[in-house]
């Protein structure tokens, strides 16, 4: 498993615990060798040694890559780009005969059409996967919020049902507070027709739900290292977002910005790393180590 936007020691160790999963059966990509060099993880580059470590470890059954638009290295919006970024995972999962999971976000202004085409960047991300699950909250009549993972399309089978879920929090160790997913009925129907409010709302929560999806969208994009304010303004604008949200939200994840010879750059990174940044698709991020056991 690999994520850009959580970490592993305070927040996906407890979730996998509260969930009851097998910390001997769970491994975290942390980083990659290049030569003498430790590195941050990059999915774009990394998928060599990742089918190494995985053989290594053996019978490995499931690949998370959270966010998958960092396997893409060119320009995620583009059909051909994320193609040609998606086939090496394909590749990887195939070697390994083990499914790999991407996980996304919607992007905003789609409301009413089809979930599996809101998907942040180029519609090849779902183009490509065998199965796209999407997961929202909805709104009813009754007031009562609903969550829903729905299939939103399956070359393999059945594309249309789903399941009801609710978030939990439980102890799963002393002190240590984590949220788990406690499932409901299977529903039926398309994931168009379950998840009618994918925008989570109107008014009041449909600002909350835009503000959530903009700190998604920060999180994502900024997953890999600094970026150019300019490049992510305009993407934002792209997918939805309006440029008042996007600096609210990135007043609210401590996002850093610093003034540089290409111009604002955008990072989540700490200041002393910060500083080393060239241009906005440089990762500065701060080393965790190399794929380990939970």
């Amino acid at each position: 498993m690999w994520s850009g936007e959580d970490d592993p020691a305070d927040t996906l160790v407890p979730r996998l615990l509260a969930m009851g999963a097998d910390p001997g059966r769970v491994h975290f990509i942390t980083g990659s060798r290049v030569g003498s060099e430790v590195l941050p993880f990059d999915p774009a580059r990394d998928m060599t040694q990742v089918l190494a470590a995985a053989e290594q470890i053996g019978d490995v059954r499931l690949l998370i890559l959270d966010p998958v638009v960092s396997a893409v290295a060119g320009d995620s919006h583009k059909n051909t780009e994320v193609r040609r970024a998606m086939q090496p995972l394909v590749d990887l999962g195939a070697a390994l005969n083990c499914a790999v999971l991407g996980i996304s976000h919607f992007s905003k202004g789609g409301a009413g059409s089809e979930p599996a085409s809101r998907v942040v960047g180029s519609i090849a991300f779902t183009a490509v996967a065998r199965v796209v699950m999407v997961a929202a909250k909805v709104h009813s009549d009754d007031g009562e919020d609903r969550r829903i993972l729905a299939r939103g399309k399956s070359n393999i089978g059945p594309d249309d049902g789903g399941f009801e879920y609710q978030i939990e929090q439980s102890e799963p160790l002393p002190g240590i507070h984590a949220s788990y997913i406690a499932w409901g009925d299977s529903v039926d129907g398309s994931a168009r027709e379950l998840l009618a409010e994918p925008d989570q709302g109107q008014g009041e929560g449909g600002e909350v739900g835009a503000f959530d999806d903009a700190c998604a969208f920060l999180r994502s994009e900024l997953a890999q290292g600094p970026k150019s304010a300019k490049y992510l303004l305009g993407e934002a604008r792209q997918a939805g977002h309006s440029e008042r949200t996007i600096k609210r939200a990135k007043a609210r994840l401590n996002i850093e910005s610093r003034k540089e010879s290409t111009g604002w750059l955008w990072g989540m990174a700490l200041e002393a790393e910060f500083k080393g940044a060239k241009n906005a698709k440089e990762s500065n991020v701060r080393n965790l180590g190399t794929v380990g056991t939970l």
